[in-house]
């Protein structure tokens, strides 16, 4: 019988999985594709060209391999008692160690092809971004669990029990016992994906015709040649009459609206296919991804505030997103979503059981200075009436009508973000809402927030209004063109909340 493997913390140097170099090899095969294309455009006629562009993508295959196996061979991780040494190197070595404590967050996430091979890449989120950040390609996945699992008891001090010779082979067997506070259905996930309308296809069309144009038989960006295409072979189509030209811009416009839905669909279901969000033990347990999945774990004490946000067409259907401001990122940014698409009523449990509460009915909500939004619009209208005046004597009146009408509209918009743009202060927390088309309620805990500063420019001092910004671990948030006093008042309760709890004790 075979001898138990050592214990992730006491065995050593370790190498990543032997499939992994595997995987980057395959991985690397994207980059073949287009100087395969090109070799069999160029040799297209050749009765040799399609065998050429396969050798030269076997030859790039076998390249791309031999290196991953190379670099492979001379990688090396090592979980010690109080960080995480990675070696690497081919020509000139390199070794990188990280503490344990600097480390905010161990995330797993699998693309297509390690997917199929059964691996996972850790990353360690040590909350600086960038180069920063330490990742391992790739571990099994029992591998990365366990890694994961040990760095998260190193980090809190926590004795590791001890292992079993074997693991089971179920792998939610082997889970603690988790709550599912949300889950995306596929029913849910189609009607999510519809909201998410995008147009970014067709900006990659435009942007690849631009590159390519050459190829092209005509300038498509040149006006005079599509209309002397429409003259000739689409000749009767201009002939129709202006009520069959109507109906093709009709269905210009449906194509359009087809492939900005069908886009957004996509987009989302890659993205979002298989979001469940649990409570575990450890924290908030997320995971979602089709082609590329990931799984991240967010420790509750390290949620720093939520946010809740929605769109212009989706509020009035009842549907909003929620968000954490976390230490650790969450794809570059410091939000981690953890309910994209659900109604109120679902995201209060969630906000509940990240220790925080949604707005009271009886809320105390205070808005901002008038004179704050009145500036603003002024400010605008400072720029565009003289650009009315310019327009006017150059184009004529009838143009120069449209700069005021952006003044007035700026001054209505003004007026309407000053009855949205609003905060509330109660013995926990703070709440901020912002937005009138597409509003934010964003709610952070009092003792969590790190500073507190106010500021003044020039107009501020004159006209009385301040903005107050809130320093968060994991981000910023501000209230803008409050009054001094008002701003004085939050400032005082806030660090009185702050300097009487020890952060040392926060653990969730």
């Amino acid at each position: 019988m075979a001898a138990p493997a050592a214990p992730m913390d006491q065995a050593g140097p370790r190498r990543t999985s032997p499939l992994g170099f595997i995987a980057k090899g395959l991985q690397g095969l994207q980059r073949a594709i287009l100087p395969m294309v090109a070799v069999a455009f160029g040799m297209r006629d050749e009765s040799f060209g399609l065998l050429a562009a396969l050798g030269l993508g076997l030859v790039i295959a076998a390249f791309a391999v031999g290196v991953r196996y190379l670099h492979w061979l001379r990688l090396t991780y090592t979980v010690g008692e109080t960080d995480i040494r990675v070696e690497s190197g081919l020509l000139s070595r390199a070794a990188r160690s990280v503490p344990f404590e600097r480390i905010q967050d161990v995330s797993l996430e699998q693309s297509l092809i390690p997917r199929l091979l059964g691996l996972v890449e850790v990353r360690f989120e040590t909350g600086a971004g960038g180069k920063d950040e330490l990742k391992l390609a790739y571990l099994t996945a029992a591998e990365g669990e366990e890694l994961r699992e040990v760095i998260r008891a190193r980090k809190d001090g926590v004795e590791l029990a001890a292992r079993a010779e074997t693991q089971a082979s179920d792998e939610d067997a082997a889970e603690p016992a988790a709550t599912r506070l949300y889950e995306m259905d596929t029913r849910r996930l189609v009607t999510f994906g519809l909201f998410e309308f995008s147009l970014a296809v067709v900006a990659v069309i435009g942007g690849a015709l631009q590159q390519f144009g050459d190829f092209m038989p005509f300038n498509i960006w040149n006006v005079n040649e599509w209309q002397e295409n429409f003259a000739g072979p689409f000749a009767w189509l201009m002939g129709m009459g202006p009520s069959v030209q109507a109906i093709g811009v009709v269905l210009a416009l449906i194509s359009l609206a087809v492939v900005g839905f069908g886009t957004g669909l996509v987009r989302t279901v890659l993205r979002d296919w298989g979001f469940t969000l649990d409570r575990t033990e450890k924290g908030f347990r997320r995971r979602r991804g089709l082609l590329t999945r990931t799984d991240v774990v967010m420790p509750a004490h390290r949620v720093q505030a939520v946010r809740i946000n929605t769109g212009i067409i989706r509020k009035r259907f009842g549907w909003h997103g929620l968000s954490f401001v976390s230490l650790a990122q969450d794809s570059g940014a410091s939000n981690h979503i953890v309910a994209p698409f659900a109604q109120m009523e679902e995201l209060e449990p969630i906000v509940r059981s990240a220790c925080f509460d949604t707005p009271p009915e009886d809320a105390g909500w205070q808005r901002g200075a008038v004179n704050y939004r009145l500036d603003k619009a002024l400010l605008a209208a400072g720029v565009l009436v003289p650009a009315s005046v310019i327009t006017t004597v150059i184009a004529g009146p009838l143009l120069g009508i449209l700069p005021i009408a952006g003044a007035a509209f700026i001054a209505m918009r003004e007026a309407f973000l000053w009855r949205f743009e609003r905060h509330c202060l109660t013995g926990r927390q703070l709440f901020i809402g912002s937005g009138w088309l597409a509003p934010e309620l964003s709610i952070a805990s009092r003792i969590k927030l790190q500073s507190v500063e106010i500021s003044q420019n020039f107009i501020g001092r004159r006209r009385n209004y301040s903005t107050l910004q809130l320093g968060l671990a994991g981000g910023k948030m501000a209230l803008r063109g409050i009054a001094p006093q008002r701003a004085y008042e939050l400032r005082d309760a806030i660090l009185a909340s702050i300097a009487e709890k020890d952060f040392s004790e926060l653990a969730g």
